[in-house]
């Protein structure tokens, strides 16, 4: 952390205070380090006109990182002294919504073993309401508080720890440590302790703040106060002094407010409302750490503390890779040669209640680049804003809820940005604040843009109690109605990212997958399949040996994708156009395991290189007849909008697949209550007639149909047997790790990559005609499979594969029995005639084929089937 003060570095010529004392005749008395520390504004509240704005709180006031959390650590490190070793031992933090969240877990960080809890505004459905109380002053006032763990307050998971769980210490030996920006009247602690003590009665209460500002009558109260309850209450404040307010301030207050206001608007152009919706916000995947909360609205312990500090490094560095240290900002003066072209000025920006992450991440970068990196936060808190120096509240930027507020819709306010010259702004939100208002031609992305080169957003899993008791176990006050515990699942693991799983680079796709990588899976090709046909086995217990192509077929698949590249990077550019024009600028992609990854990937590729956007994309698995990976669905739910998730698989054959996804998902959102998922999928190739989004419906080679693993990251199929695969696991895969050397999946997404700017314009008028176009599924495909099947003799269309990528699969996978090809097809089945000849399969050639070709594995299939060489032999 950075030794530098607040003084050293913003030293301020005018004082931030002087406009409203000159107009109001507001005094602020203390010592000169009390002006450094606060500024004055005015606001529309009927309860106090002015407001104490601090330079080193991060909230209004974008301030040094390392400012804002020195400032706490240091004030817990103060009560760490007041308390001794063994106070701090069986201390409790408690910061205030929605200002002091950030400052009171640096508090609680400076004393080191403490668990921290903030009150919140935002009731959590199933959470139960360990108390609650009223803040007088503020412009919102009611605190709820929800940890997950009940004894939390008490005192008796503290003392419980200290004591290796025996409970030796008396509860009201716990110490409880309020934490608030400012004092001004002491209102808002005295209401705390008093419901808090009635439940919960202990010794002594220390109140930490920035600056106590409380008049001599106020102290004096809160001392009266601490006699009755009989409790100690110790104070620990930065700075001290008071308000002196004159007769009447509040309500020339609320005129000079009201007359700035009517003078602004008028100075303003006439405004039309918002403006076309903004292009997709590029976003950081933070890789936040799994388990540890977002913040104190439940509880964060020092063992979150540890694990949260261990990944600070790396999603820090996720952030310095997304910006872009090339451009600079509407109000920076250039000077390249001085700084060598890196962005001079970066904001993080936290949102409303959710302070220390944003605030972590903040003194990470500032620790990790050359470049002036500020922290504030947005807030619900209505201030009027004045261009001048000698004001604290300069600019603002006006923007609705984006949180679906308890209390309903309403506008939120950063402060001190526009104008600013900022380089970039990152905004940081929790997931249950990354909704369609935070995206809107109105929303904060949108408010942010022009007042910045670069706008990132990155999202930090909203924390839900998985094992918080049933709210009936707490009783809460009598007009507070109970919230029905809603049971959530255990916490799932985080997307397994190469290159520890994968030789995908880690942003190109996370893996809701179990690694199975020491398990041995793998069966012969002719086993698997009597196992499968029999009845005996599933296609997923099991893995087919990995297919090792020979120097030839490697050759015919360089010369394949060399040939298709083009056409490949426009189906992708075709497909990744018409999913943002129809499902929204910042979808969700989820790749089908493992045939529909590298789309995904290309997808993601496409939407970066044309539109600077970086899409989230996961990969989950999907089988056929045991539907979708339910766990993994839960993981999207809790980390994203449901209705931003795009489906994304390679190619169509019959439709199996479509059809096992809409099931599945019907299924899912029946037993598992979550709904919003969209059941379409969106694919490369439907030559089946079989989805509505897609980038071409010609059944041609896909180059990476003629691997297997080699060409997908190196992971193989995904698994699901019972035993090893709990009801809470996600499906498994295996990477394939000594198989490096014959990797060309980095190869094949490179290559098509480069032909990206070669057919934009095809691309465009592509999209321009699917968009027009009536895309409504034919299911031509099905119906000639159901043909196929009978005219055959198969009579089961799970053994019919139509397609040349469902040709290869049943070559390079499956016992196969004949190839129908359709007559004349030329360079697309080079590789499905070569590997024919190699299993000894013959290829006929038909007439009428809606497909390029057809793949029939053996429908009589034993081990007989094959002869002494294992290649197959026709039915008669």
């Amino acid at each position: 952390m950075s030794g530098r003060t607040a003084e050293e570095r913003d030293a301020n010529v005018v004082w931030s205070g002087s406009w409203v004392g000159e107009r109001l005749g507001v005094e602020l008395v203390g010592d000169g380090e009390l002006r450094e520390l606060l500024g004055l504004a005015l606001r529309r509240n009927p309860k106090r006109a002015h407001l104490l704005v601090s330079h080193v709180l991060g909230k209004h006031v974008p301030q040094y990182p390392s400012v804002v959390y020195g400032a706490g650590f240091e004030l817990g490190r103060r009560v760490r002294e007041l308390l001794g070793e063994a106070g701090t031992r069986r201390a409790v933090v408690l910061g205030y919504a929605e200002t002091a969240t950030g400052l009171g877990h640096a508090v609680a960080d400076g004393l080191g073993a403490a668990p921290y809890l903030h009150s919140t505004r935002r009731p959590v459905a199933g959470v139960a309401r360990a108390g609650g109380f009223e803040e007088s002053h503020s412009h919102a006032t009611s605190h709820l508080l929800l940890p997950e763990d009940p004894d939390l307050l008490a005192g008796d998971a503290v003392g419980a720890a200290e004591t290796g769980g025996a409970g030796e210490a008396h509860a009201s030996d716990a110490v409880l440590v309020l934490v608030d920006d400012e004092f001004s009247t002491g209102n808002t602690v005295l209401n705390t302790i008093r419901d808090l003590h009635e439940r919960h009665p202990r010794n002594r209460y220390v109140i930490v703040a920035l600056v106590d500002m409380r008049s001599p009558a106020d102290r004096g109260r809160l001392a009266g106060f601490a006699a009755e309850i009989g409790a100690r209450i110790d104070l620990v404040a930065r700075n001290s002094g008071t308000v002196r307010l004159p007769d009447g301030v509040l309500e020339k207050g609320q005129a000079l407010v009201t007359a700035e206001e009517a003078a602004q608007t008028a100075a303003q152009p006439t405004t039309v409302g918002p403006g076309p919706h903004p292009p997709p916000c590029p976003r950081v995947e933070l890789g936040w750490p799994v388990g540890v909360p977002d913040g104190g609205r439940h509880g964060f312990t020092p063992a979150h503390r540890a694990r949260l500090e261990a990944a600070l490094p790396a999603m820090a560095d996720r952030i310095v890779a997304a910006l872009d240290f090339g451009a600079q900002g509407e109000d920076t003066a250039r000077d390249d040669r001085a700084l060598d072209d890196r962005a001079r000025r970066v904001l993080v920006l936290g949102f409303e209640e959710l302070m220390y992450a944003p605030l972590r991440l903040a003194t990470a970068l500032e620790d990790r680049i050359g470049a002036e990196v500020r922290y504030s936060t947005t807030t619900r808190s209505p201030v009027l804003a004045v261009d001048d120096p000698g004001y604290a509240i300069r600019t603002r930027l006006v923007f609705p809820a984006h949180d679906d507020p308890a209390d309903g819709p309403g506008d939120r306010y950063a402060y001190n940005i526009a104008g600013a010259g900022f380089d970039a702004v990152v905004a940081v939100v929790d997931s249950t604040a990354d909704t369609p208002e935070l995206h809107a031609p109105d929303g904060l992305l949108a408010r942010l843009a022009p007042h910045t080169h670069q706008v990132l957003l990155a999202v930090v899993p909203s924390y839900i109690p998985p094992d918080a008791p049933p709210a009936a176990a707490i009783q809460p006050e009598a007009s507070v109605a109970a919230p029905e515990r809603q049971e959530e699942p255990r916490m799932l693991p985080e997307p397994l990212r190469g290159p520890a799983f994968s030789s995908y680079a880690p942003d190109e796709v996370g893996w809701l997958l179990q690694d199975l990588s020491d398990t041995e899976l793998e069966a012969p090709t002719e086993e698997r399949e009597e196992a499968i046909q029999s009845g005996g086995a599933h296609y997923a217990e099991s893995l087919p040996v990995e297919y090792q192509p020979s120097e030839q077929y490697q050759d015919l698949f360089k010369a394949a994708l060399d040939l298709s590249a083009a056409r490949i990077a426009r189906a992708v550019g075709a497909v990744t156009e018409t999913v943002l024009a129809e499902r929204g600028p910042r979808p969700v992609l989820v790749s089908l395991a493992r045939a529909g990854t590298p789309v995904g990937v290309l997808m993601r590729r496409w939407a970066r290189h044309r539109h600077g956007v970086d899409l989230p994309h996961y990969a989950v698995s999907i089988v056929r007849g045991r539907g979708i990976d339910a766990n993994a669905l839960r993981w999207l739910a809790a980390h994203h909008n449901p209705a931003d998730v795009v489906f994304v698989d390679g190619w169509t054959g019959k439709g199996a697949i479509t059809r096992e996804l809409a099931a599945a998902i019907a299924e899912f959102e029946d037993s598992d209550g979550t709904e919003g998922f969209n059941p379409e999928i969106a694919v490369l190739a439907d030559p089946g007639g079989c989805v509505r989004t897609y980038g071409t419906r010609e059944d041609f080679l896909i180059p990476s149909a003629c691997l297997n693993s080699t060409v997908s990251g190196l992971i193989s199929r995904t698994v699901l047997r019972a035993d090893l695969v709990g009801p809470q696991d996600f499906h498994g895969a295996k990477f394939y790790r000594e198989l490096a050397g014959s990797d060309v999946s980095g190869h094949f997404l490179d290559t098509v990559t480069e032909r990206f700017g070669a057919v934009a314009d095809a691309v465009d008028a592509d999209v321009k005609e699917l968009l027009a176009a009536d895309r409504a599924p034919t299911w031509e495909g099905w119906a000639a499979v159901e043909r196929i099947s009978e005219e055959y003799g198969i009579h089961d269309v799970n053994l019919v594969k139509p397609g040349v990528g469902e040709t290869t699969r049943v070559l390079l996978r499956r016992v196969p029995w004949k190839i129908l090809a359709k007559r004349g097809a030329g360079a697309d089945l080079e590789h499905i005639r070569l590997l024919a000849q190699q299993r000894g399969v013959p290829v006929e050639e038909v007439d009428g084929l809606p497909y390029t070709c057809v793949g029939l594995i053996h429908p009589k299939y034993t081990r007989g089937a094959t002869g002494a060489d294992g290649k197959a032999v026709e039915s008669k």
